[in-house]
């Protein structure tokens, strides 16, 4: 499974049983910042999916006295299997990330000395417009005490990785520079 939106929805069930819209409306509020739907229906395929793989399941409608149904909107659960592989499929976030982090430094260096700098100029500007754009996290500002414990791991993540790519970018810059000191390689 690929798409980032179910996976989304698989973490929200596992957090709390929920039924299509309120999976929409927990959606928008949790995620609504680093992932979007394309249109509500993007749940309910979503959902379809999920059962399909056994990731979640359909909670019975409760009957009360009188034989009426207390539960009218279909709620979905998660299973074992659904919570196993949501902490798979978190993990390997990380290998992914990995990915890219090597993918961008093996294409950056296929570049000229002098052009791979200015894309080192650029990429770092970016970097530092992500980090003026960042969250406080509860570290730097204390009166975020009654803010979200996402929020606060959100905000810290991108504090530390934008610390570590300009470190990064500190040494490829010494090592490029270096390079374009020496001038083009003899043949």
């Amino acid at each position: 499974m690929r798409s980032p939106v179910s996976w989304a929805l698989l973490g929200l069930v596992i957090q709390r049983p929920s039924y299509g819209y309120e999976l929409v409306q927990r959606f928008e509020r949790t995620y609504g910042d680093a992932l979007e739907l394309s249109s509500p229906s993007q749940v309910y395929t979503a959902l379809d999916t999920l059962a399909r793989k056994s990731l979640i399941e359909k909670i019975p409608a409760e009957r009360v006295p009188g034989g009426v149904v207390r539960q009218p909107k279909p709620h979905y659960r998660a299973t074992a299997k659904g919570e196993h592989d949501f902490q798979d499929w978190l993990v390997a976030q990380l290998c992914d990330e990995r990915r890219r982090s090597r993918l961008f430094a093996h294409q950056l260096a296929v570049l000229t000395p002098r052009v791979a700098l200015v894309v080192l100029e650029r990429y770092e500007q970016e970097c530092l417009k992500q980090a003026s754009k960042a969250p406080m996290t509860a570290a730097d500002d204390h009166s975020l005490e009654g803010g979200g414990l996402a929020e606060r791991l959100v905000g810290e993540e991108e504090r530390l990785a934008v610390d570590a790519r300009l470190s990064w970018i500190e040494y490829a810059r010494r090592e490029l520079t270096a390079l374009a000191s020496a001038g083009p390689p003899k043949r």
